[in-house]
């Protein structure tokens, strides 16, 4: 199973990006989905999660700038993030939660994509 996120990139305060991360190898289903993320020097953090039926949770921090969505069809999910800030700056991380056609479930992690807001 992989993760493989796509869409950082460098921006300026205010402005938007929309980050991608696809789920493939040997899945049956995706439970929950959610994009995580670390600054230097600090804990990795939630960002935002997503059930499989739609059910969103988000950090205050991002509550009314982001939103994360999921396309069950793709085993993807996405965060769209507007009116950014540069205390948004760090590495985003997406996460699942997959029962794979082992019948095993795990959590897995993608490799990360930078995102960095200019002041």
């Amino acid at each position: 199973v992989q993760l493989v996120e796509s869409g950082g990139g460098l921006v300026q305060a205010g402005g938007s990006l929309r980050l991608s991360c696809a789920a493939s190898g040997s899945i049956s289903s995706i439970n929950t989905m959610g994009w995580y993320r670390q600054a230097p020097g600090k804990q990795r953090e939630l960002v935002a999660t997503i059930t499989r039926g739609g059910s969103t949770n988000y950090a205050d921090s991002v509550k009314g700038r982001f939103t994360i969505s999921r396309d069950n069809a793709r085993s993807s999910v996405y965060l769209q993030m507007n009116n950014l800030k540069p205390e948004d700056t760090a590495v985003y991380y997406c996460n699942a939660q997959i029962l794979t056609a082992y019948a095993s479930t795990d959590y897995y992690w993608g490799q990360g994509t930078q995102v960095t807001v200019s002041s």
